[in-house]
């Protein structure tokens, strides 16, 4: 039973967090067309280079975290990705009456917040990750004697 809750279950826990990447890359690639639509349709500019990033990063981070390779900083990575993915290509809001099933902006909410559920998936590998160790050995942080003296 141990080997299943110290071994078995993180890895399928990771395994879920990151198994719509790869399938994603996948659909890129076989669907270049309607995904090169959807790189163009933010203001930033170079769509191609934009997706062909994108699809290095939903096979690498994948890979990464679930073989526990730099896990940390790819979650890092993958966190950032969907965040800035959510916020430019699934801006629900700016379509009217999102809110209404069949509408235009009714697919864009939840993949909206399916983005940011990843990034709360990947919060938690990276705080059990060595990324926070690392940081904090490159980065001083104030004790806590130091802010009540600057209050």
């Amino acid at each position: 039973m141990e080997w299943l809750i110290n071994d078995a279950a993180p890895v399928f826990a990771k395994v879920c967090i990151v198994l719509i990447f790869p399938f994603s890359c996948l659909d890129k690639i076989i669907n270049w067309r309607s995904a090169l639509k959807q790189a163009n349709s933010s203001f930033l500019p170079g769509g191609p280079v934009l997706l062909v990033l994108a699809m290095i990063v939903e096979v690498v981070t994948p890979v990464c975290i679930v073989f526990d390779w730099y896990a940390g900083w790819a979650a890092i990575v993958l966190a950032g990705y969907c965040a800035i993915t959510a916020v430019l290509y699934h801006n629900f809001w700016s379509y009217p009456r999102f809110w209404v099933a069949g509408s235009e902006g009714a697919p864009h909410v939840w993949d909206f917040f399916k983005n940011f559920a990843i990034v709360g998936g990947c919060i938690f590998i990276i705080l059990g990750s060595d990324v926070v160790a690392e940081v904090e050995k490159v980065v001083e942080f104030p004790s806590a004697p130091a802010q009540e003296q600057a209050k």
